[in-house]
C-alpha cells in the first residue's frame, strides 16, 4: 500500500479513486464498513482504493491541553488500513492552516484538483471544513457540480444495539474492559512503540520486563492485564503470551505512568526494538506492596492467571491483532 502526505502531491495513477474519507481511529468495525464499501466500489468500478485520513488528529490541534486520547498510531492505522486491502493511504497533515479551508475549498482544492477523486464513500455522520459547516448533504450538493460520486454508509452497531464507535471503545478501556474494547474493535487493542531503558529491577527477582511508553495513545485503566507482545522482525511479527502492568509503581513511589511487560518463556534482549502489546484481559487494579518480595509472588500469581486465560485463546499465527472476535458488520447501509 503507498502512502501520500499531502493532496498536491499524489500519483496520476490514482486519480480517478474511490476515496473514503475519515479519521479512522482505531479502524473499528464501523470503520471498516466504510473502508470496505470504498474498496467494494472500487473493485467494481475498476478504479484504485484508497482512504484520506489527517495528521496529527484534528482534535489534538484544536485541544491540545486534553489527556492523550488516540487508540491507533499512523503506524498502526496504515497496517491495519493495508490489510483490509486498499491501495493507498492519504494522510494528510492537518494544522490550523488546513482547518480553516472552508468546506467548499476542501472539495473543490483537495478532493478534485489535488486528489482528483472519481468516488467518496462516508459515515451517515461524516463534517468537514471551517466550523465542521460540510455534511453529507453538502458533499453531495458539491459532487454534482464537479462531476464525482458520493456514498454514505449507515451506522452500523453490534447486536446489543452497541454502536461500533471510538468513544465507545475509549470508555471500555478507560474502565479496565478490553474484553469489550476488542469486541467493537474486532480485534484486541495494542499498545506499540520502542522498548525503551527502566530501572532492570524486574530482572532482580525473576521477571524481567520490557518498558514502552504510551506517547499520545489514550491511558487504559491501570492495573495488570493478559497480553499478547508481538516482536516486529522484519515481515514478521513473533507472538508471546505474558503479563503486563500499567500504572505509576507505587511500591517503589513512582509517579510516571509506564507499560511494563514480562514475556513468558522467553528473555531476548528488546531495548531499541519495536513491540506490540495486545490487552487481553484486565486481571487487578494496581497496588503498592510492602517490598519486593511480596511484589515478586503477586507477579508470579498474576502471571498464572495470565497464562490460564491465553491459553484458552486460539493460537493461530497473529492471533493478538488479527483474529476477529465476531464475523464484520454488514457495509452498513449504503445511500
Amino acid at each position: 500500500m503507498r502512502i501520500f502526505r499531502h493532496y498536491e502531491e499524489v500519483s496520476p495513477d490514482v486519480r480517478g479513486a474511490v476515496v473514503a474519507l475519515g479519521n479512522f481511529d482505531g479502524v473499528h468495525l464501523g470503520h471498516r464498513a466504510v473502508l470496505g464499501t470504498a474498496l467494494r466500489l472500487a473493485r467494481q468500478q475498476g478504479r484504485p482504493a484508497g482512504a484520506m485520513t489527517f495528521e496529527p488528529h484534528p482534535r489534538i490541534v484544536f485541544r491540545p491541553d486534553l489527556e492523550p486520547f488516540r487508540l491507533t498510531s499512523f503506524r498502526t492505522k496504515a497496517r491495519h488500513v493495508e490489510a483490509i486491502g486498499l491501495d493507498f493511504l492519504h494522510a494528510q497533515h492537518f494544522d490550523a492552516a488546513f482547518a480553516a479551508r472552508t468546506a467548499e475549498e476542501f472539495v473543490r482544492d483537495v478532493l478534485v484538483a489535488g486528489l482528483g477523486v472519481g468516488h467518496v464513500v462516508v459515515g451517515a455522520d461524516y463534517v468537514f471544513g471551517q466550523g465542521r459547516q460540510g455534511d453529507v448533504a453538502f458533499l453531495r450538493r458539491m459532487a454534482v457540480e464537479y462531476g464525482f460520486d458520493v456514498t454514505s454508509v449507515g451506522s452500523i452497531t453490534a447486536a446489543d444495539g452497541t454502536v461500533y464507535s471510538s468513544t465507545n471503545i475509549r470508555t471500555a478501556l478507560r474502565d479496565g474492559q478490553p474484553q469489550e474494547a476488542a469486541r467493537l474493535l474486532g480485534r484486541y487493542w495494542e499498545i506499540e512503540g520502542r522498548v525503551e531503558h527502566g530501572d532492570a529491577r524486574g530482572r532482580t527477582i525473576g521477571f524481567p520486563t520490557a518498558n514502552v511508553s504510551l506517547g499520545e495513545l489514550l491511558r487504559p485503566a491501570t492495573g495488570v492485564y493478559a497480553v499478547r507482545a508481538g516482536i516486529d522482525r522484519g515481515a514478521q511479527t513473533h507472538w508471546h503470551d505474558g503479563v503486563a502492568n500499567f500504572g505509576r509503581r507505587p511500591t517503589f513511589d513512582k509517579q510516571a505512568l509506564l507499560l511494563e511487560v514480562h514475556l513468558f518463556d522467553t528473555a531476548p534482549d528488546l531495548y531499541g526494538e519495536h513491540l506490540r502489546v495486545a490487552l487481553v484481559e484486565h486481571l487487578r487494579p494496581e497496588r503498592k506492596f510492602s517490598g519486593l518480595e511480596e511484589l515478586r509472588r503477586q507477579i508470579a500469581d498474576d502471571s498464572t492467571a495470565a497464562r490460564r486465560i491465553l491459553a484458552e485463546l486460539p493460537v493461530q499465527a497473529g492471533v493478538a491483532a488479527e483474529v476477529p472476535w465476531s464475523a464484520p458488520p454488514p457495509a452498513g447501509t449504503p445511500t
